[in-house]
């Protein structure tokens, strides 16, 4: 979950992540019998749902990376030697797949065979994610902190990158759809002769517009080279929904962030009503820091994940809600030491909350933030080891979801009393 203050400072990232997936001089891997899977969207009388070479498939997922203490955003594991990779890739998927994972989300730079590895060896899929420019771009060797959209030079670009991004990956098992940005919509703070003088809420159209355009294009582009796999989006919530389904028809799955607190309200039937796709949720969650009390809270993080996951399973396919609940990725594995001041404290553990959400009643003060954006992760980082190794140190909300996860909605006899039972048998107190 990155807001727009952070933007600014993913320059180096952007920049490192595009250059190792784009240019990675890794040795290519050994002929694979493994057969590039057909991930399809399925609509029928009881909703939406994924599919895997027509197997029914529930995205049961999470947001990863891997970013040692006193890293930031300028490391890459792939630039380690193969030997730290496996052994860091081992402890990581390990835990995953014992907690139930079955899908990952990553950005471009992680290079194919390694995807293909995790896939492999853990039998996790990966949603395979291209920024969209969210985090600025580069035209023409000038540095663009707040991508505009309508440049004809800036939509060239990303979209040679996501172009790069499908040929590179298309035939590599293991990738499960195209992820395109990541909350885009909260980043579009430019302006231009061509806005500065409209009225703001006319502006805002002004600004978005081309952003959704771009996003329909390019996924037309992507179904062009790779008929296998859909494509989903990562919004912000909901904003700018009416302008997506307008321009972004190309979309297959509607990608959102979102933080509404234990439930997502209405946001499965605004969905349903306003865009009729199947819903993933790319970022949800809650941090394991009390702001009011100022230390770990390790129960209501679970408390929420807990809820926040039985309305996804409430809402899938035949379970009588909107019925168009393809799954979720859980935000996040691991906390982010370097989040908070992204290049300064990067060995401590900042416990500043960076915004406010009044959707989680619990340590929420009028006025004050309370969302502290270190303390995302299911697991705890242990101290940088030799090698850039670390333990993974599981809270209550990684066992909570261990118990989530072990129903599958698209099971025989599942149904929405079967669901509601098997989540309130679950205490993570």
């Amino acid at each position: 979950m990155l807001r727009p203050i952070f933007a600014p400072l993913f320059r180096l990232f952007t920049a490192l992540v595009l250059l190792a997936s784009f240019s990675c001089t890794s040795p290519a891997p050994p002929p694979t019998e493994w057969p590039v899977e057909e991930v399809r969207i399925v609509q029928d009388q009881d909703g939406y749902r994924l599919t895997v070479d027509d197997r029914d498939f529930f995205v049961m997922g999470m947001n990863w990376d891997y970013f040692p203490i006193g890293t930031n955003y300028a490391y890459s594991l792939w630039s380690e030697p193969d030997d730290v990779i496996e052994e860091a890739l081992d402890r990581e998927m390990t835990l995953m797949k014992e907690m139930g994972v079955n899908a990952i989300r990553q950005y471009v730079g992680v290079p194919p065979r390694w995807v293909e590895h995790i896939h492999r060896n853990y039998g996790i899929y990966t949603v395979l994610n291209h920024p969209l420019g969210r985090y600025g771009i580069s035209v023409d060797g000038e540095w663009m902190a707040n991508t505009d959209y309508a440049d004809p030079a800036v939509r060239e670009v990303i979209m040679a990158e996501v172009i790069d991004m499908v040929e590179s990956f298309k035939d590599t098992p293991g990738v499960l759809m195209w992820l395109l940005g990541n909350e885009n919509n909260y980043g579009l703070v430019w302006s231009s002769a061509e806005t500065e003088n409209l009225p703001e809420e006319e502006r805002d159209i002004a600004r978005a517009t081309p952003l959704y355009t771009l996003l329909g294009e390019t996924a037309e582009r992507i179904k062009e080279i790779d008929q296998y796999r859909p494509v989903a989006m990562a919004n912000g919530d909901l904003g700018y929904l009416d302008l997506i389904a307008q321009h972004a028809q190309a979309v297959d799955i509607f990608g959102t962030n979102s933080y509404r607190g234990v439930t997502f309200t209405d946001l499965f039937d605004r969905v349903q009503a306003e865009f009729n796709r199947p819903i993933i949720f790319t970022e949800f969650g809650a941090d394991a820091y009390n702001s009011i009390e100022d230390r770990e809270d390790q129960l209501n993080q679970a408390r929420y994940l807990v809820e926040n996951w039985k309305d996804i399973y409430l809402n899938a396919a035949g379970m009588g809600g909107a019925d168009n609940a393809v799954g979720g990725l859980t935000f996040q594995w691991s906390d982010g030491w370097w989040k908070y001041g992204q290049e300064t404290n990067l060995d401590v553990h900042d416990t500043n909350a960076s915004w406010h959400n009044g959707g989680y009643p619990h340590d929420y003060v009028e006025g004050q933030n309370n969302m502290s954006e270190e303390w995302f992760g299911v697991v705890a980082k242990g101290p940088t080891q030799a090698r850039n190794q670390y333990d993974l140190l599981p809270r209550m909300a990684y066992f909570a979801l261990q118990r989530v996860h072990s129903l599958d909605p698209y099971g025989p006899f599942v149904d929405q009393t079967r669901i509601e039972e098997h989540f309130a048998a679950i205490d993570p107190f």
